[in-house]
């Protein structure tokens, strides 16, 4: 099979196109991160990430990832599921590429694992959803310069019930070599204390493993979200939130916010 290679859509908007600015940008993140850690750092076998522009949210996903930092030469693959923003779509979309390009190098694909998933009917292969879309893409940075080397499996996923996304989840669980990271942002636009009121209601959903209780205006990726805690709640997981910000706390004005969470799911 010759390489296909999924080109970065994002690079120089949502973060640097140059490496070294780049790995500059996400390596201040994550030392900022570790030093914020307290107590015991485990390495979570999933975690909840935000997606939005670096100078945004690239401090609260840096919360989840440098935690990964312990398991740097284990985690061998990477389970990446997002909201589509680009392409309406029913179900959970897979990519034919390769590999996943970024300004930090290619990230090859796991072709085995994707075709394995294709073969559940919610899963279609619809390399349009994956061109433009920045949810999966913005994480890619921060996994290059945490772990050692992996492979990727990346699912963009459109309107699918939290019963199709934890089925999907659960095939590719595996042990502690497979990682599994969602993409969401919480509330979008509300002033800076509606928006804390409101994402402090979904956190303790979060760690209430209450799929039921987040809906679609409480975050952006609800669907790879509930999908995630059913799974969690059905295996008796725990989930923790290590840490809520919003834009206004980051780089932006409060009278319009978005919400970004970063959580560990054990």
């Amino acid at each position: 099979m010759a390489n296909t290679i999924r080109q970065p859509a994002v690079a120089g908007t949502f973060y640097p196109a140059d490496p070294q600015q780049l790995r500059d940008m996400v390596g201040g993140y994550l030392q900022d991160a570790t030093r914020r850690q307290t107590g015991e750092v485990t390495v979570p076998k999933a975690l909840i990430a935000p997606h939005a522009g670096y100078i945004y949210s690239g401090p609260v996903a840096a919360s989840a990832y440098a935690r990964l930092a312990p398991a740097h030469d284990k985690i061998k693959r990477v389970i990446l599921l997002g909201p589509s923003h680009r392409v309406p779509l029913r179900g959970i979309a897979t990519s034919s590429a390769t590999h996943f390009q970024t300004p930090l190098g290619s990230i090859p694909l796991d072709r085995a694992c994707i075709e394995q998933v294709e073969k559940f009917p919610q899963v279609v292969r619809l390399d349009e959803a994956h061109v433009a879309e920045h949810s999966l893409e913005v994480h890619l940075p921060f996994l290059q310069e945490v772990l050692d080397s992996f492979s990727l499996v990346p699912l963009v996923v459109g309107e699918a019930s939290p019963a199709q996304v934890s089925e999907i989840i659960e095939a590719l669980w595996d042990g502690p070599e497979t990682l599994i990271v969602i993409s969401s942002d919480l509330s979008h636009y509300h002033d800076y204390e509606t928006a804390r009121r409101l994402d402090s209601a979904t956190s303790r959903a979060i760690e209430a493993l209450q799929p039921e209780s987040i809906q679609y205006e409480d975050a952006c990726g609800r669907n790879p979200v509930n999908g995630l805690l059913e799974l969690a709640r059905r295996h008796g997981l725990h989930a923790t939130t290590v840490d809520l910000r919003n834009s206004g706390d980051t780089a932006g004005p409060r009278d319009q916010v978005v919400g970004y969470g970063a959580y560990l799911i054990n």
